[in-house]
């Protein structure tokens, strides 16, 4: 991220519909598969809006983040544990000692993903899990992933792959966002038709419309917890050793 966006990203990680919808999902994922207490450790903070988030369930939080500008915006946020850190690095924390792990959309910005997890499997104990999100569907993968520096979209099977490999099975996965998918095909339609060099970023929503789109996403998330959803723009998946 270029740092000169951080306070946009602040602000948007507030009030925006896209990053609340994916708070209050996540937030969810960790209360069913590894609620409170012990030691979440989440990679890529941005602003920090999420740890401020587990902190207040209850969890001991830890921050990892390659820019030392975010590190030090989320230390004034009161949240101490928080470091610049290469992900593809072995994590500075004692080995089996995590509860939790959170990656929001985090895997698709690295080259080798499978290290990445397999140091978060290290790090992690026995009962804990890991919260992923990633963008699904290579075959939308656009200018719009390239600028924002994108690898990969995933397919289920490619998710579940680097999970194996990292020595972790997939206990729960499903689509999220599904409600914007349509939108986001005309969008990305248009794009090849008519490419621009316009940097990427989250489309401006009046207040009427970042209510609504909560409210899709809550119905969503109402769906989530009883069948599995036929597609979507992202994954979202439960990982254990």
């Amino acid at each position: 991220m270029d740092p000169s966006h951080l306070q946009e990203l602040v602000e948007l990680e507030d009030s925006y519909w896209w990053h609340v919808a994916k708070r209050q999902l996540v937030t969810r994922l960790l209360l069913r598969y590894c609620p409170p207490p012990g030691r979440l450790v989440e990679g890529g903070i941005g602003s920090g809006r999420n740890l401020v988030e587990f902190s207040s369930l209850g969890y001991d939080v830890t921050g990892f983040d390659l820019m030392p500008e975010s590190v030090a915006h989320v230390r004034q946020r009161g949240i101490e544990d928080v470091r610049v850190h290469d992900l593809g690095q072995p994590w500075p924390v004692e080995p089996g000692s995590v509860k939790a792990v959170v990656l929001l959309d985090v895997l698709e910005h690295v080259e080798f993903p499978v290290e990445v997890l397999q140091h978060v499997h290290s790090s992690l104990s026995e009962d804990g899990a890991v919260i992923v999100t990633v963008p699904a569907h290579p075959w939308l993968y656009s200018r719009w992933d390239e600028q924002l520096g994108h690898f990969r979209r995933y397919t289920v099977r490619e998710f579940r792959s680097h999970a194996n490999d990292a020595g972790f099975r997939v206990q729960w996965l499903n689509y999220w966002n599904s409600f914007t998918l349509p939108a986001a095909l005309a969008v990305r339609s248009w794009e090849k038709m008519f490419p621009s060099r316009s940097q990427p970023d989250f489309p401006e929503v009046s207040s009427l419309t970042n209510r609504a789109l909560l409210t899709a996403a809550a119905a969503e998330r109402w769906c989530l917890n009883r069948f599995p959803l036929p597609s979507g723009l992202s994954l979202v998946g439960v990982l254990r050793k």
